[in-house]
């Protein structure tokens, strides 16, 4: 089916409003770097939560979740479900530290704690390599969905949807900076919720599907409905469920779910007005992001296998499709094919506009690197608020084309997920350790980021015989037994930067024992913020696999939500 009058009506409104968004708030934006990059640090908790819901969902998100649907059952869910961990971390411990630091960008962090040529080094190379190389691998994947979307659902060739998208993308981003980012998210956010739940409802009414009964009856179906993997099969458990929980969670640098909170996350907490908007945004993020938004996603999934249970059958209805970007993520679009008129539009609305959050935010947050952290700190010192602003606008430019242009040559959005877990595996124990242990240095850091980037170039250029979990988990090991050596072998950071950050952040605990003197003593947050956390991902996941197990009929259900409510209750009287 293509998109009749009324829909593209609905897709020119929402391109409109955010150009309208982006016109808005360039009055603002434009003043200096922190209404540019920090929508002048005043932002309330709902809105920068929402924002990062936003963000996290992009045009992939769904064909990521069909890909390990179709592929590995529900329970292959669990490779970014157990994220979650990382998610309620941030919130309960990291996220009131990060805004009491008062840094612009996350990589301004390091030379607030580490010291000497050292941590100027790692700056300004963390900028080039996440402002650029990480920045645009991510856009790459995002963009690969969006090219995926316009060739099945649009009818477009794929750089013609890129080069549309990104247009608009880049005309709101570059007028309003994060502030029309984050009002344009709050949008994106509705329509996604809305047009989901609606393009659920609709599918699973069609004759096909014959409703939800039929579906999870169906033999193409029910043995995909497993919400945990069979543990009595290691080699299914073990990549799906024991890894992302006892591993990738804390040894991956994944965006969004980085450990110890960074990338856009961090930026938005620092965008909020004050430390208790900081951690209400992050928590609100994990409970959406976590227990509100899949479901759709798994019933449309788990519809494809009754209407394209073959990839085959995916290429026959829609022989325009590139072969190299066929795979069983393009069948989250192939079913929104099936929509009727006025809803089609509005589900195609909510997917460019995914596309759209999630581009503006990393390229936003790219700039911010390369303006503030390497620009800024090594090239011009002496800049005027106004042209770094200009600047950041000529870097989000360039980092669309790089982003934009890598998506025409990506295939599988499960390909881009796997190699981004890889580059940064072994290097999150880090991220985690750095604000309460003061051995650890910015060569612990060069180290790590050097030697995860090799491992995984070697994994996925050289020797590829290891499947994916292991490849995480040898990188993951290696690594860690690496910047471990690397950090007693190289010397420490002088006292002065350590006291300052002391002073500043207060992170307390045994690690900072002999530099807390004459810091106002507050309890060590870490022990009651673990608590915090497990009864956090008790609740959220008594949530996510109560409604499935509801969804499913089973009774059991009401049990996992009832556990869900008491952990709430806990977290409640535990969190302080």
């Amino acid at each position: 089916m293509t998109l009749t009058t009324l829909d593209w009506t609905i897709v020119g409104a929402y391109f409109a409003l955010s150009l309208a968004v982006g016109i808005w708030a360039s009055k603002q934006a434009g003043k200096d770097t922190k209404s540019f990059f920090l929508a002048g640090r005043n932002m309330p908790w709902w809105l920068l939560g929402v924002s990062m819901v936003a963000t996290t969902f992009s045009t992939d998100t769904p064909n990521l979740v069909t890909d390990l649907v179709r592929q590995n059952g529900v329970s292959g869910n669990w490779v970014w479900w157990a994220f979650l961990l990382t998610g309620m971390l941030t919130v309960f411990v990291y996220a009131k530290l990060w805004h009491r630091s008062g840094v612009l960008t996350d990589i301004e962090f390091y030379e607030l704690r580490y010291s000497g040529k050292a941590a100027a080094f790692l700056r300004g190379f963390r900028a080039l390599y996440l402002g650029l190389v990480f920045n645009v691998l991510v856009m790459g994947a995002v963009s690969l969905a969006a090219v995926k979307f316009g060739e099945i659902v649009l009818g477009w060739p794929g750089w013609l949807t890129l080069l549309i998208a990104c247009s608009i993308t880049l005309s709101y981003s570059t007028l309003g900076g994060l502030k029309a980012v984050i009002i344009t998210d709050f949008v994106q956010f509705s329509l996604a919720m809305v047009g989901s739940i609606w393009a659920m409802i609709y599918i699973l009414g069609l004759e096909q599907i014959g409703g939800l009964s039929n579906l999870i009856t169906h033999a193409n179906v029910v043995d995909k409905l497993a919400l945990i993997p069979d543990l009595s099969d290691p080699d299914i458990w073990v990549p799906i469920l024991l890894v992302p929980l006892a591993v990738q969670w804390w040894a991956s640098y994944y965006p969004g779910s980085e450990p110890g909170g960074g990338g856009y996350i961090a930026q938005r907490m620092f965008s909020a007005k004050d430390e208790k908007n900081a951690v209400s945004a992050t928590l609100f993020f994990n409970v959406a992001h976590y227990a509100l938004r899949p479901w759709p996603w798994i019933l449309i999934a788990l519809s494809s296998l009754i209407v394209f249970p073959e990839l085959s059958d995916i290429q026959d209805a829609f022989p325009n499709l590139s072969p190299d970007k066929l795979g069983h993520d393009v069948a989250y679009p192939a079913m929104l094919t099936l929509l009727p008129t006025g809803l089609l539009g509005l589900v195609a609305a909510s997917l460019i506009a995914a596309f759209m959050s999630t581009m503006s935010t990393q390229l936003n947050l790219g700039a911010s690197y390369l303006v503030n952290d390497f620009y800024q700190r090594f090239i011009k010192p002496d800049a005027s608020e106004k042209h770094l602003v200009n600047v950041g606008r000529l870097f989000t430019v360039i980092s669309i084309i790089l982003g934009g242009g890598l998506g025409l040559f990506l295939t599988s959005a499960g390909q881009a997920f796997e190699l981004l877990l890889m580059i940064g595996a072994g290097t999150g124990m880090i991220y985690i350790l750095r604000w309460f242990w003061w051995r650890i240095n910015a060569y612990t850091e060069i180290v790590a980021m050097v030697s995860s980037l090799c491992i995984a170039f070697y994994f996925n250029f050289i020797n590829q015989s290891f499947p994916g979990w292991e490849k995480i988990v040898i990188g993951a090991i290696l690594t860690t037994v690496v910047w471990v050596v690397a950090t007693y072998f190289t010397p420490p950071d002088d006292e002065e930067t350590l006291q300052k950050f002391v002073k500043k952040v207060n992170p307390g605990g045994p690690g900072w024992s002999r530099y807390s003197h004459g810091v106002s003593s507050e309890p060590w947050p870490v022990p009651n913020g673990i608590l915090c956390m497990m009864l956090g991902c008790f609740a959220v996941y008594g949530v996510l696999l109560g409604v499935g197990q509801l969804i499913y009929g089973e009774p059991f259900g009401i049990a996992l939500i009832g556990l869900a409510g008491v952990s709430a209750f806990g977290l409640t009287r535990s969190w302080k």
